[in-house]
């Protein structure tokens, strides 16, 4: 080996063994600064899952409620056991009572809400359309 090569093996080892600055640290006296208004919450994102959780809740929690019920007693006593399903409505009404979740709880029972209206307008139709031109 060179004595050039040498000098330059022994500076890499040199700084093998001094501790790498990081990028990430800030720089002394700066204050730490708060995350981006996108990885706090995000509004848009809020509202949407709870729509959509409502939307969801509306038309599975009935049905597996019914399932479930179906698999474990027999059918008269499946019936007369399917009104506690309005228990559940106490899952969104805990999320609007807690501050935390409140905004989430609240766009969850809008979604409730506008399900259970396109549901009941759109069964009005086909029930009006049915008796006035199949009846």
């Amino acid at each position: 080996m060179s004595p050039e090569e040498q000098q330059v093996e022994k500076s890499a080892d040199d700084s093998a063994h001094e501790p790498a600055e990081d990028a990430t640290e800030e720089p002394e006296g700066e204050p730490v600064r708060k995350p981006d208004w996108w990885h706090r919450d995000h509004p848009t994102f809020t509202a949407l899952t709870g729509f959509f959780t409502g939307l969801f809740f509306v038309i599975l929690v009935p049905g597996v409620f019914a399932g479930i019920l179906n698999a474990l007693f027999s059918y008269h006593r499946a019936e007369n056991l399917f009104p506690f399903v309005v228990i559940t409505l106490f899952v969104p009404l805990g999320l609007v009572i807690v501050p935390r979740t409140r905004r989430f709880g609240l766009y969850m029972w809008i979604g409730m809400a506008l399900t259970l209206l396109v549901v009941a307008g759109v069964a009005g139709l086909v029930l009006w359309y049915m008796v006035k031109y199949q009846g």
